[in-house]
């Protein structure tokens, strides 16, 4: 696997990464590490989530055995449902154990492909708690941890734009790009707050929940991309490495869109 990019260090900070298990999340939680950071993983599952067309070419370790392996620092895992307040809370002093938290990368999230006249109360709630409650109080507890940090939270290039089959998802990920704005404001100077906006992203859920990745409308979404190919998981973890790092020592509000251009089309 590719190794970290140059210039972004995060020696001896301590990292909370929800969703860490799996896509982005996993991938961002490795390459802090690989940068000098111990990481707490808080997902509601250990095992990653490995795509049926990825075969044997993914690594199968939870994500903090593969840290505690493969890089000279220590990792955690968690078990955190981002509904929860309470479990957030316990993430975060997990964090404790390792020094303290420094980054919190509000992660974690779902997606659901259903038309609009079709979602009901319980999807709305499920979608809205996981995506952007579970990120507005990732960031609390995070906060109340912090004498200074980063926060980056993870939003999605649907935020800009809304479309029939995923219009809950398109909200939440929109609440979540504006209230990166009402924390920046809120926690700085000493707590910087920006967010990612990923494009199409090629993890389990583009593939086996949204079929974007690797089914019939891939070809087409591909064409669509000016930089001519899907993102992979790394892609967006080098940007939140980024916004974690002193790299971006002036960066807070922002949301920086990972997509390959496609939302410049």
């Amino acid at each position: 696997r590719a190794g970290p990019t140059p210039g972004m260090d995060l020696t001896d900070e301590v990292a909370v990464v929800t969703g860490g298990s799996s896509g982005i999340g996993r991938e961002t939680a490795i390459r802090m590490a690989e940068r000098g950071a111990d990481v707490v993983i808080a997902d509601v599952r250990e095992e990653p989530r490995i795509p049926d067309s990825a075969g044997g070419a993914q690594d199968p370790r939870p994500t903090h055995e593969y840290i505690d392996a493969e890089t000279d620092r220590e990792a955690h895992f968690v078990e955190c449902d981002v509904r929860q307040l309470s479990d957030l809370e316990i993430a975060v002093e997990a964090a404790e154990s390792l020094g303290g938290i420094d980054v919190m990368v509000n992660n974690a999230g779902v997606f659901r492909t259903i038309p609009f006249a079709e979602i009901d109360e319980g999807e709305y709630a499920t979608v809205m708690d996981i995506n952007a409650k579970g990120v507005f109080f990732g960031a609390q507890a995070a906060a109340a941890a912090m004498d200074e940090g980063a926060i980056v939270n993870l939003s999605s290039i649907a935020a800009r734009h809304g479309t029939g089959n995923h219009p809950v998802y398109s909200a939440s990920k929109a609440a979540v790009r504006n209230v990166t704005k009402s924390m920046a404001d809120a926690l700085g100077p000493e707590i910087r707050v920006n967010c990612v906006l990923p494009g199409v992203i090629d993890t389990a859920m583009t593939r086996e929940d949204t079929h974007t990745v690797g089914g019939e409308r891939a070809e087409r979404y591909e064409e669509e991309i000016p930089l001519g190919r899907f993102g992979d998981p790394g892609d967006v973890a080098d940007a939140v490495c980024f916004l974690a790092s002193d790299a971006a020592r002036y960066v807070s509000g922002a949301g920086l869109a990972i997509d390959g251009g496609l939302s410049a089309v």
